[in-house]
């Protein structure tokens, strides 16, 4: 529950904002797409602190870095209250994007310091339960927020949210990286771990594929706002009702994978979490050319989208740190900075793109397609016992050789 917490407060300042951005497009004077960058400009930012952090976090130890981002996550909630323009508050997003990353980025290592194979992909969907609870109250809680006191009060909450949660980490955050297991490198040292780590292909495959389910994720998130509420009519109260519910499938399916992956191991779901996100992203994109259906049918085949990508994120994650144990915090920042980035760059196309629902559910079918084909390529998960070889441990397949 507290490396959930850590992981959440990313998710909480996305989420609990989000009914707040046509408010916040007509405050600070501009469109769907500067709106948006407020959301995607903070995940930008955690992709840069996550490669900062994680090294960092093998040389200092896990604590530190974490308790100090969460109290950074403080100050700029309150600094994102005053923002007089929307420049001001995209550049404060990011440098917020960047302090909530040294707390996502020490959770996953943590996890990989105790756990490896399927304990940790059981862990990891353990963790995205806590992650996932966020959609199911915060943009309500932020909705109704914003209706009482306007959107600037929506950071005031979420500075309350995270200095509990810094409290809370301060008591009970354990150290588990001692001293003789860390690394004291210097800056050369440092960036030949992320050359070792990033020179493993497999591991390359399997860290871009939780980067491709956010992104399916954020477009989704970044546009819901404009495709439910103008394109739709829906109130506020009512998308925050709908987000809820999207929310529960990313529970439902993460919980499902932390049920099976102990029988099925982590490559087997992996490989049919997959193609699953893809066949129903591409059921989307009728419904939003015809609007046969309306919200219902289009929101339906997102949910079953969302719930596919719960049995593919926290499996390859956890199959991609198992290759490489020794450098848990760069690993972990490798996999974080790839998925903030590809889900900050990916997801920005569908404000650029128009920012209705044909842009939305284009580029999330885009993204669970090149998720497939990257599995497919890439891996030997579909080959014959493929997914045996998929989960060997990379220090094994090393001393085999």
């Amino acid at each position: 529950m507290l490396l959930g917490s850590l992981t959440m407060l990313q998710a909480v300042a996305t989420d609990m904002y989000l009914p707040s951005l046509p408010e916040v497009a007509q405050d600070l004077g501009t469109g769907p797409a500067g709106a948006q960058f407020t959301i995607t400009g903070m995940v930008l930012g955690g992709a840069v602190g996550q490669l900062v952090v994680g090294p960092l976090s093998d040389r200092m130890g896990r604590r530190r870095p974490a308790l100090t981002g969460t109290a950074l996550h403080v100050l700029l909630s309150l600094a994102c209250m005053a923002a007089p323009t929307i420049t001001v508050l995209a550049g404060l997003r990011l440098v917020q994007g960047f302090a909530a990353a040294a707390a996502a980025v020490v959770a996953t290592a943590v996890i990989r310091d105790r756990f490896t194979g399927a304990e940790a992909a059981r862990l990891m969907s353990r963790l995205m339960l806590v992650i996932g609870a966020a959609p199911l109250f915060a943009p309500t809680v932020g909705a109704v927020v914003a209706d009482r006191w306007g959107w600037r009060a929506v950071f005031g909450v979420l500075a309350a949210v995270a200095a509990v949660v810094l409290v809370v980490a301060a008591l009970r955050l354990p150290e588990t990286l001692p001293p003789e297991r860390r690394r004291r490198q210097g800056p050369g040292a440092l960036a030949r771990g992320y050359l070792e780590v990033l020179g493993d292909g497999r591991f390359r495959a399997l860290a871009v594929m939780p980067g491709l389910m956010l992104a399916m994720i954020m477009s989704y998130v970044v546009g819901s706002p404009f495709v439910l509420r103008e394109q739709y009519g829906l109130t506020g109260q009512q998308f925050s009702l709908v987000f809820a519910l999207c929310g529960m499938a990313l529970v439902a399916g993460t919980q499902a994978n932390a049920a099976a992956v102990r029988r099925m191991g982590p490559a087997r779901l992996l490989r049919l979490g997959a193609p699953a996100a893809a066949l129903c992203s591409a059921v989307m994109i009728p419904v939003a050319l015809t609007g046969v259906g309306g919200v219902v049918a289009l929101f339906g085949a997102l949910w079953c989208a969302l719930f596919a990508s719960g049995l593919v994120s926290p499996n390859a994650a956890a199959l991609a740190l198992t290759r490489h144990g020794e450098r848990a915090g760069t690993a972990a920042a490798t996999i974080g900075a790839l998925q903030a980035g590809i889900a900050g760059a990916v997801s920005s196309l569908v404000g650029l793109l128009g920012g209705d629902a044909v842009a939305m559910t284009g580029v999330i079918l885009a993204s669970t397609v090149v998720t497939v084909l990257v599995l497919a390529l890439a891996t030997p998960a579909y080959r014959r016992e493929g997914w045996v070889a998929l989960e060997e441990p990379r220090e094994t397949l090393v001393g085999t050789a």
